[in-house]
């Protein structure tokens, strides 16, 4: 198997202004803490917070675009949020390969993003098969 116990996947991911408004206009969450900064600031955030699927998408590049294989199907995937995230965060994501299943074909990883202000906005697992 091409994977291994312990081995890291980094990447910096950066959500932008285009990926925030595409994410709302696609789905049509006008929920205001994600659209109104006046309501997010009274809320105790710093501006309108980020949606967090949008995370979900950044874990599905992950999984479709930096693993060595394309040969690889989604089974599980757990996401618990931290931090609020914002628009122009620069998020530090990490995944560490935690087992291995050959018999299987089963891969599961731990990530999480981490912010510029090294606060972890997100982690989770997930769990991959290899078709």
């Amino acid at each position: 198997m091409i994977f291994t116990e312990g081995q890291i996947f980094e990447h910096i991911f950066v959500v932008s202004d285009e990926i925030y408004n595409g994410f709302g206009s696609l789905f049509n969450d006008r929920n205001p803490l994600h659209t109104d900064e006046e309501f997010a600031r009274n809320k105790g955030f710093r501006g309108a917070v980020m949606y967090g699927n949008i995370l979900n998408g950044f874990l599905s590049f992950f999984i479709g675009e930096l693993l060595p294989t394309k040969h690889v199907i989604i089974h599980s995937q757990e996401i618990n949020y931290k931090n609020a995230v914002y628009i122009n965060d620069k998020l530090n994501f990490k995944a560490t390969v935690e087992g291995v299943f050959e018999s299987v074909n089963v891969v599961e990883f731990k990530y999480s993003f981490v912010n510029e202000d090294k606060k972890t906005v997100a982690k989770g697992k997930i769990s991959i098969g290899i078709i």
